[in-house]
This record gives structure tokens, C-alpha cells and sequence, in this order.
């Protein structure tokens, strides 16, 4: 491969939020263990984004700055060759973030007590930006069975139905159990919420992330004009940017981008993050290819030494985003047992159950890190098991 995978860096003195949490869990570690938890990668960044962030401060300054037609133009142009997506440049609105946008877009389009539907498990500042503005989680459970998620359409279509549901928040892929929804369910998901007046916002964060065999469909290339479907997009977990807290925004309806900036007010990303994501979506290209084919080389590792060595987990297909979901149930303990035992082995991952009730007995590993530190990390979760 043309870039470097394996090097790891040691952030433990750089502030990093799941490096802190998992000295917090145990200060004294016996072993100098990497944290699989939080969604950020533990590779380098692609050499081309630190160079072209050295050009750029040798030729601007960091007064307030916001997008430039080339920057909005490269946005557009990595939609339509990544995704097929045609995309106009007024319809991008930049915020700090994804989450950020799911908030904005809960107060912007709802009032506090109606309700917002959701797919769960589900990525938890879901409830957080629900909940914040006083509205109410309703929750439409995926259907496990033979270690696969699908939807509860009948379900969905009931919920859909009530007149307080006003919104329905979409994770597409879904995080955290990994699925790559089809064009015919999103076409289907487009159909129902079209019949019953409900709003649909898609958090499609980790689109560029899709396991080979699979592909994504974003929803607008299976919705109608008339659906206003707001698209949440960021180069921030295919190029490992999440500081540079940049988020794209794609709204096409005029009335709703002027509702969504309102409520978003002032602020918007960085003259760095505008800058970092306009060299990943031009230059960096062949670092995200390369980066997949080392997540599903990790998906492929993991899911054969658990299959092999831990037949009492189960992990759940891998379609989409770096994050495997490893059902637990079978070990038959209570959520702080299974937090207490992973602790305790020095294995920091991201617990099932902060996903919602529908979590619990589950864990969440996080691939996006050099293979041999995978590979010790599954050789602890195999003495914790085995005991």
C-alpha cells in the first residue's frame, strides 16, 4: 500500500476523548492498551491534508472566513462521483458538526412534545438532539434475528401514522449495528413518511465507509422533490477530521435552508476545516480506497478469530461504517458485568446498551486501528471470556 496503516500514535497526552475515558475506567492499566471505542481512527492522517494545511497557513491568515465557490464546488463534485449524487452549491449549509445539524434540525422543524421516530439501537446524541428540544423519542425497534438487522416496516408505518410523529431521524449506514440500507427500503422509508407528512433527516456521515459487496444509496436518489429530505454529510469519519469540525449540510428546499439557518444562527466550520476538507475530497481520494480495504481486512481478521476461538459471541455482518457489533447475550451477563469484565481485560469498547435498551448485551468495536493492535485486543477478549 502507498500509505502507512500500521504506525500507531500514541495520544494518550493529546487530549483525546476515549484515551482520557479509559484512564478515567482504570487509571492503573497493567498493559499499554488502545481504546476501540469512540468513532475516530487510530491511522495517520493522509500525508496530503498536513502539506496542504502547511500551504494554506503560509498564504492565509485565520480571520473569519467562510466557503468559496471552489470550496463548494469540490463538495458537489465528490457527491456526484463517490455517491452519484447531483447536488447544487446553494443547498450546502455548513455547521460544527452532524450532531449539530440533527439539533438545529429538531428545533428548526419541530415543536416541543411531538414526537420523533427513530431506528434503534441507534447512535445516541439521536436522543440527545430529540430530547433536548423537549420532544419525544419514539423508538422503532430493527428486528435481530439470525444475527441480522432488518426493519419492522409494519411498525414503522403504524408509528408514521400517528399525528403527533412529526420527524423521523434515518443513520444511514446505520450506527451501531452496521447495516447498508437498500434503495428499495429507503424508497419504501421515502414512501411511508410521504403518505403520513412526517420529515425526514438522514445522518449519512459514514457513507464513504462501505464494505466491499455492499453500496450506499443516498436518499435523495430514491425520494421525490417534494420530500425535502435534508442530508447530514462530513468528511469527518472517512478522513479522520473530526476536530476540524466541518459538517456539510445538503438542503435543497429554500424555505427550510432559511428555517435550518436561523435556528443554526451564527458560526459555521473553520477556515482550517473548509480548507482540510477541500484537500481530502481532492487530493485524498486513494487514502479512502486504501483505508477500506484495511477496515474490511480487520472485519475479515475479527470475524474469523471470534468465529473460530468465540463461538459464544456473535458478530453481526459488517456492511458499512468501520464500527462491528458483537452480540454478547450468550455469555449471559447483566450490562454492568459485561462493562465490569471488558474493563477489567483492559478492553475499552463502546457498551450496547448507551445505544438504547436494544443494545444491551452488546458491544462495539471500533476496526479503524493498526492490525496488530486489533489482533491483541481479541486475544484479551478471549482470556476475559475463557477466564
Amino acid at each position: 500500500m502507498k500509505y502507512d496503516f500500521e504506525t500507531l500514535v500514541d495520544r494518550s497526552t493529546h487530549g483525546s476523548g476515549k484515551w482520557d475515558d479509559m484512564k478515567r475506567k482504570k487509571p492503573e492499566l497493567s498493559y499499554s492498551p488502545v481504546p476501540l471505542s469512540v468513532a475516530d481512527m487510530e491511522f495517520k492522517n493522509a500525508p496530503e491534508i498536513a502539506e496542504g494545511l502547511k500551504e494554506f497557513m503560509d498564504t492565509h491568515i485565520l480571520g473569519y472566513t467562510g466557503p468559496t465557490e471552489e470550496y463548494l464546488g469540490t463538495v458537489c463534485a465528490w457527491m456526484e462521483k463517490r455517491h452519484g449524487w447531483h447536488i447544487e452549491p446553494q443547498w450546502i449549509v455548513g455547521t460544527h458538526g452532524v450532531v449539530e445539524a440533527l439539533k438545529v434540525s429538531v428545533k428548526a422543524f419541530c415543536e416541543p412534545g411531538d414526537g420523533v421516530i427513530t431506528f434503534t439501537p441507534v447512535y445516541y446524541p439521536f436522543y440527545m438532539a430529540i430530547e433536548n428540544h423537549g420532544c419525544e423519542i419514539v423508538r422503532c425497534p430493527l428486528v435481530y434475528k439470525d444475527n441480522a438487522y432488518t426493519i419492522d416496516f409494519e411498525l414503522f408505518e403504524e408509528l408514521c401514522a400517528r399525528e403527533k410523529n412529526k420527524m423521523f431521524l434515518l443513520c444511514s449506514p446505520h450506527n451501531p449495528v452496521g447495516r447498508v440500507w437498500s434503495a428499495a427500503e429507503l424508497g419504501r422509508i421515502c414512501d411511508i413518511c410521504r403518505r403520513n407528512n412526517v420529515r425526514i433527516i438522514s445522518d449519512e456521515i459514514h457513507f464513504d465507509i462501505i464494505m466491499p459487496g455492499f453500496e450506499h444509496t443516498t436518499i435523495h436518489n430514491v425520494a421525490e422533490p417534494s420530500d425535502n429530505i435534508i442530508v447530514c454529510t462530513a468528511p469527518s469519519k472517512t478522513f479522520n477530521l473530526a476536530t476540524m469540525q466541518t459538517s456539510n449540510i445538503i438542503i435543497p428546499d429554500d424555505e427550510d435552508r432559511r428555517r435550518f439557518q436561523e435556528v443554526l444562527g451564527f458560526g459555521g466550520p473553520s477556515a482550517l476545516g473548509l480548507e482540510a476538507c477541500r484537500i481530502a475530497y481532492t487530493r485524498c481520494e486513494e487514502w479512502a480506497d486504501e483505508m477500506i480495504q484495511v477496515i474490511d481486512g480487520n472485519r475479515r481478521m475479527a470475524v474469523d478469530f471470534i468465529g473460530e476461538r468465540l463461538p459464544e459471541i456473535k458478530a453481526v455482518e459488517l456492511q458499512g461504517t468501520y464500527l462491528l457489533w458483537l452480540d454478547c447475550t450468550a455469555l449471559g451477563k447483566t450490562k454492568e458485568e459485561l462493562e465490569a469484565m471488558m474493563v477489567e481485560a483492559e478492553l475499552f469498547l463502546d457498551e450496547g446498551y448507551m445505544f438504547g435498551d436494544e443494545g444491551i448485551g452488546f458491544e462495539r468495536v471500533n476496526l479503524a486501528v493498526p492490525k496488530d493492535v486489533l489482533m491483541k485486543a481479541l486475544e484479551r477478549l478471549e482470556r476475559a471470556v475463557k477466564g
